[in-house]
């Protein structure tokens, strides 16, 4: 593999890849913005990370960004469920207008693969659980429609320019490095920060809703991957989740075991644009990309406590 890039590679799944890349040898160009990704995670890397300041919705950086490059990882994108309902103008450029850039920009340098983040948002809450590739989308905020129209351009751009996409759905992902601060940080670091400071976790809804919940290491794991896997994968799109759902509410209470505290949990209103039920079938992930996650919850979650126990303030 020559040189590859990151876009968002200051962010949390990102920088894991980009670390991941940088150790294996390989020479790593991040594109970032800084909107959300936290600079000292590339001075860190440095002098391993060749750094293109910029942001998806200019497409002089996408284009600078992707010169010389062997394969692009796109994983920068405005996240947020919540954010997306709040704001669907900013978020639907950001993630459909910004995706759009980097395609022609990827095309037009020559890239030989593309693999696209996306999401377990484009079903919306979807009966047949564990879900399928092959179930029908049916997105329930702006977020997974944004999502989902990236994996359609995706494929577009393989089957008509000859650009390899492979577009991966990423469950709800966890580990060590996510922001706990964030207006609408995800559910584990929220309820890790809020118990270490001996306050309930926030749930919104009963705490009976489950969820798949896949460790970064495994996500950085199917990326690359997704990079290196054979022509005839090309166009796909792959689920890529732990294997496995579970209940907030059992969520919280494993936490406070990996914490060794007690979880007490405040309920609140369910929020807009939220589902119900969630969880992975990664049968296809495994025969055609060879994606076996290999990190149980028990265990991600034990590197994660002990990771945010770690940032406490002495």
């Amino acid at each position: 593999m020559g040189t590859v890039l990151v876009t968002g590679g200051a962010g949390f799944i990102g920088s894991h890849l980009a670390w991941s890349l940088i150790e294996d040898g390989a020479a790593v160009r991040v594109l970032d913005n800084f909107s959300s990704g936290i600079r000292d995670r590339l001075a860190q890397m440095a002098p391993g990370v060749d750094l293109v300041e910029g942001d998806v919705r200019d497409v002089e950086a996408c284009q600078r960004a992707c010169r010389g490059v062997d394969a692009v990882f796109h994983m920068a994108a405005l996240v947020s469920v919540p954010q997306s309902v709040a704001d669907p103008a900013t978020s639907e450029a950001i993630n459909t207008g910004g995706t759009l850039n980097m395609l022609l920009a990827a095309r037009d340098a020559g890239v030989r693969r593309f693999v696209f983040s996306s999401s377990a948002a484009v079903y919306g809450d979807t009966a047949t659980i564990p879900t399928p590739e092959s179930a029908l989308p049916m997105p329930a905020s702006p977020y997974g429609v944004q999502k989902l129209t990236g994996e359609h351009y995706a494929r577009n751009f393989c089957r008509l320019f000859g650009l390899e996409t492979v577009a991966l759905r990423y469950f709800n992902v966890y580990g060590p490095g996510q922001d706990p601060s964030a207006p609408y940080a995800a559910a584990i670091p929220k309820f890790l920060a809020r118990l270490l400071r001996g306050e309930p976790a926030v749930v919104f809804g009963t705490g009976e809703q489950t969820r798949d919940f896949c460790y970064v290491g495994d996500v950085v794991a199917a990326n690359r991957l997704a990079a290196a896997a054979p022509s005839e994968a090309a166009g796909g799109v792959y689920n890529i989740g732990g294997g496995g759902r579970i209940s907030l509410n059992r969520l919280l209470a494993m936490i406070g075991d990996a914490l060794d505290v007690r979880a007490p949990v405040r309920y609140e209103p369910p929020r807009d644009g939220d589902i119900l039920h969630s969880g992975a079938d990664i049968r296809l992930a495994g025969e055609r990309l060879g994606y076996h996650p290999t990190t149980s919850l028990e265990c991600g979650l034990r590197e994660t406590a002990a990771y945010y126990r770690s940032m406490r303030p002495r």
